[in-house]
């Protein structure tokens, strides 16, 4: 495991299982909600975060975190190894309305610089709606690759996979 996807939907733990495993693989973290957020929630253009994406990629040894769906297939030639998180929608909406308390106002370290935590209804239609219509778009681009996919459904299974790591 040199080059690691971690995909799933917002709230399923990417950026918190990114940071354990860089710290047990000695491997840099490409968080592309930092690649793609720019100042007061403003994105990036396609051709700029597509140009920072692919200067990511083109690095010897990364664990990157984060969706975009768009990007995936072009994530995937470049990596070697996906970790999907595939929590339950309650799960993954429990955790979101717990981040966003906890870090209101605030930054997150995974973050784009000057975006800080804020209740966003549109987001949390998307985590809720996630399952449904992301989800499946997910495993079809997986179906075809032939790397090698790491499903994390629970916590019993999100421990036992922490337990393999050793760096």
């Amino acid at each position: 495991m040199n080059r690691i996807l971690i995909i799933g939907s917002p709230g399923s733990g990417k950026s918190t299982l990114s940071l354990r495993m860089a710290e047990r693989l000695g491997l840099p973290i490409v968080h592309l909600d930092k690649l793609f957020w720019r100042p007061g929630w403003v994105e990036a253009s396609r051709e700029e975060f597509d140009a920072a994406l692919a200067e990511a990629m083109e690095t010897e040894k990364w664990i990157m975190d984060g969706d975009y769906g768009r990007t995936l297939k072009m994530r995937l030639t470049h990596a070697d190894t996906v970790i999907m998180l595939d929590y339950p929608t309650a799960v993954c909406v429990f955790r979101v309305l717990k981040r966003i308390l906890t870090n209101l106002g605030r930054t997150r370290a995974d973050m784009g610089e000057g975006c800080p935590e804020r209740l966003d209804m549109e987001f949390l239609r998307y985590v809720i709606g996630y399952r449904r219509k992301n989800r499946p778009k997910l495993l079809d681009a997986l179906a075809g690759w032939n790397g090698e996919v790491i499903f994390i459904r629970n916590k019993r299974e999100y421990g036992k996979f922490l337990l393999t790591l050793q760096g």
